[in-house]
């Protein structure tokens, strides 16, 4: 397993309107890629935003990264939606589960 950690902040400006139709359609990009296992984001109080998405292995999740739409669309990400943000990759050490 492979896991990518986004964490945001967004913009002010933000059109909410073309940022949530922009995420849905990456989100059901995402779920057509091979190896893709999950997806899930959260928001904070202070307006962070961290999503988390769940990969078979590393070479899975970088392909994802260069999907030419999903590239398009973090061009838009980083011009018109971000304030800033920090991506975090790595294979996990430890996966504890229950049951």
């Amino acid at each position: 397993m492979y896991l990518v950690v986004f964490r945001n902040r967004k913009r002010a400006d933000l059109d909410g309107d073309a940022y949530s139709a922009a995420a849905d359609r990456m989100e059901e990009l995402a779920r057509e890629q091979p190896g893709f296992l999950s997806f899930k984001s959260f928001s904070a109080d202070d307006g962070e935003v961290v999503a988390i998405s769940e990969w078979e292995n590393e070479d899975t999740a970088r392909s994802w990264g260069r999907d030419a739409e999903h590239a398009a669309v973090q061009g838009r990400g980083r011009a018109e939606w971000y304030a800033e943000y920090v991506l975090l990759g790595a294979e996990p050490s430890r996966i504890h589960r229950f049951p």
